[in-house]
Formats: structure tokens, sequence, C-alpha cells
């Protein structure tokens, strides 16, 4: 095995996929920090992680321009509960400082490429119509308040788990659906003015909040649709990894001509198969943002799959010998961490020692078909502790 990222980035690549098995090992994000700043000394100019895009505009601020404290970003530029992780504190606080006294072109940009919606909620799309109306310099605040009404109605969990609860099937969602097009176009044919009148940056700020709520007004219309459980589920899933690869889109779009971007998910959000997950007797299949941005970008996008062999933090034993991650278990020893080839298919067999409170997926066919290497971790408890000392010296 290698800690060199750098041996396995295809020539090719404008977009790298990290992925992790569980969110809930702390190990995959301090790892994520050091194979970050190796790829920034290849070329790789900005990071995007699953959290809200819009919320991580004030992170993109902090280290690209020293706007706000630490403290505050980690606060509020961080949706999912992101912001109380270590390592994510430790990757701002070494972007900011790396940025320091580099021209505008070699900073490294922070972006967050998910929707703002949470596991059992979505808010209200009108704060974030607002911004671009706003921008625009449009006189549509009433209409847009009086047809989103209470923002609290919007992101109640019956909004979302209740189809009969959902305001997505309203009239008046279908007229502001409606109007936020309206708002799409007018951003783009009055782009000249509004730069001259403001900045090339608030421009993209504005059509970042607008791109969030046309999201969310997708999202809730198919939370309001009638159908059984495990197909509103499937739905549900669908709609946000598709606003999860258009945003990876936008993304590099904007990072084309400084270099390529790291996104770092879980494995099921950048695999470049079909993602599938059970729910109950139900087996769930969707494309997931790395199966989309795979088709529509080819060789540019490249996946390195996240495995785990233990850890004690999220009850997780020893994998079995013949399971993948037992494979690779035996390639690590005596290594610690370290990337080396997908193994094939059939090579081994899915581990079923895991249960759902671990929210880990085992490594099979699906998840390594296509991928470019894999990360695995033998003991994330180890490799945390490990990299925590690492930062407590390099901070004293």
């Amino acid at each position: 095995m290698s800690q060199d990222i750098r041996e396995i980035v295809p020539a090719s690549c404008a977009l790298l996929g990290l992925g992790e098995p569980t969110h809930l090992e702390p190990a995959f994000g301090w790892v994520r920090n050091d194979l970050f700043g190796q790829l920034a000394g290849i070329g790789f100019r900005s990071v995007a992680l699953e959290v809200d895009r819009v919320a991580a505009l004030a992170v993109d601020d902090y280290v690209r321009k020293g706007r706000g404290t630490l403290d505050a970003v980690m606060r509020e530029g961080f949706s999912h509960g992101w912001g109380e992780s270590a390592a994510n504190r430790r990757l701002v606080a070494w972007m900011h400082a790396y940025n320091r006294n580099r021209p505008p072109q070699e900073r490294l940009a922070f972006h967050g490429f998910d929707a703002p919606t949470e596991s059992m909620s979505a808010p209200s799309p009108r704060p974030y119509l607002e911004h671009a109306r706003a921008h625009l310099g449009l006189d549509l605040g009433a209409d847009l308040a009086e047809l989103a009404g209470d923002d609290a109605r919007w992101s109640r969990p019956e909004a979302v788990l209740d189809a009969a609860a959902s305001p997505g099937a309203e009239p008046a969602t279908t007229a502001l659906l409606a109007l936020a097009d309206d708002l799409w176009g007018a951003l783009y044919a009055r782009a000249p003015e509004r730069i001259a009148a403001t900045s090339r940056e608030e421009w993209h700020r504005a059509g970042v909040h607008l791109a969030a709520g046309r999201g969310l007004l997708r999202y809730h219309r198919q939370a309001a649709r009638p159908m059984d459980q495990p197909e509103r589920v499937r739905g549900l899933l669908a709609v946000r990894d598709g606003l999860m690869a258009e945003n990876l889109l936008a993304i590099r779009a904007a990072e084309a001509g400084r270099g390529p971007t790291l996104v770092c998910a879980h494995n099921l959000h950048l695999q470049r198969p079909p993602s599938s997950m059970r729910l109950g007797d139900a087996d769930l299949t969707w494309s997931g943002a790395g199966a989309v941005v795979g088709a529509l970008l080819g060789a540019e996008y490249a996946f390195v799959a996240g495995s785990l062999g233990r850890s004690a933090a999220i009850g997780l034993g020893e994998p079995e010998p013949d399971t993948y991650e037992g494979l690779l278990q035996r390639r690590a020893e005596g290594s610690g961490w370290g990337l080396t080839a997908a193994p094939g298919a059939g090579s081994a067999r899915t581990r079923t020692d895991t249960v759902p409170q671990q929210g880990y997926f085992p490594l099979g066919a699906a998840v390594l078909a296509g991928a470019a290497a894999v990360l695995h971790i033998p003991d994330g408890p180890r490799t945390t502790a490990g990299h925590q000392a690492d930062a407590a010296t390099a901070a004293g």
C-alpha cells in the first residue's frame, strides 16, 4: 500500500472523488487532510465537501479572503453537524494559512456541493430566492412571501415524510417554481449590468442561492408525490444526488481555469455504478452524483473508494478474512492506512457483521467497479489518534 495519492491520480483527472464507507469514523477526515495537502502540491486548487453549498460560501470567504473568524465559519459554514469535526476545523485552518500571501489564482478554494437538506427535513426556498431577487433589484418581495407562506411549514419533518403534509404540490408552489425560473433567466439576461453594478462575485453568489432555491422546490415537489414509502425515499435520494451532481458540475466550471478539485463524501454518493441501499424489505437503487458526473465527464472523473477494517469508535470489529475488507486488512498489515488497487469482483465477499447504527456500507462489487483505487484504514481510532498527535505537535 502507498500513502501517496499522487501515484494514482490519472493525468486526465479534473474531479477526484474520495469516498468513505461511513460518516461516523473520524479517521477519514484526518486522512483526507493529508491527501489534499499532497494534491495541492500538484495543482489541485479546491476541495468540495458534502455540506450545503450556500453555507460553505462563508468558509470560502474565510480561507481565500480572510473574512470572519475560524470559530464563526465552523458554526455557520457547515451543515449536517460537520462544523463540529476536529478534522474539518484543521482543514479550514490549514487552508487559511496556506493561502496567506499567495496570489488569488493560486489560493485554495472551499466548496460545499450538497443541497441545504437534512435527513428528515428541507427548509423553505424563500430566503434563497429572495437573495437572488434582491441582487436583481426586482420588486417581487411581496409575491415571494405570499406564495411561499410561513417558512416553518416547509421545514417540518412531516413536509418530507408525509406527502399529504407537503407544500410541494400546492398551486402556489407551482407558481413559485415558475417565478424561480423567471429569476434564473433574468440572472443571465442581466448579467452584464448586474456584474457592472455589483461584482462578478456577487452575481455568482446570487446564482448559488438561486440554484439552491430551485433545487429545494424540486425536492419538495418530489416529497409531495403520493407513493409507497420505499419509492418515496428512492425518489428523494435521486433528487438530492441529482442536485449534488449539478453543483459539482457548476463548481468544476468555476474552477476549470485553476486546477482539479478533490470532492469528499460517502461512497454511495461518489461511486461510478448506481447506488443501492436496503429499506425494510425493499432494495432502493438510484444514480448517485458520482454516476452522473462520471457519465458526463468520462475520464475527467476518478473515484477512490473508502474502506474501514475495524473501529472501536463505532463498534466495528475485525472483518472476516474472506471479505473485501479482510483482504485489504492483509494488504495493509504493518503499514497503517494506505491506497491500493481495488480488489476485483468475485475476489472476496461482502462483509455481514455491520449494524445500521454504524452507518457503515460494506464494500461490494458495485462500489469497487471503476474505482481508481481504494483508501483502506485498518483501525480507525488508531489512525485518528496519530493524526491528532501530529496536529497538536504542529500547533505547539
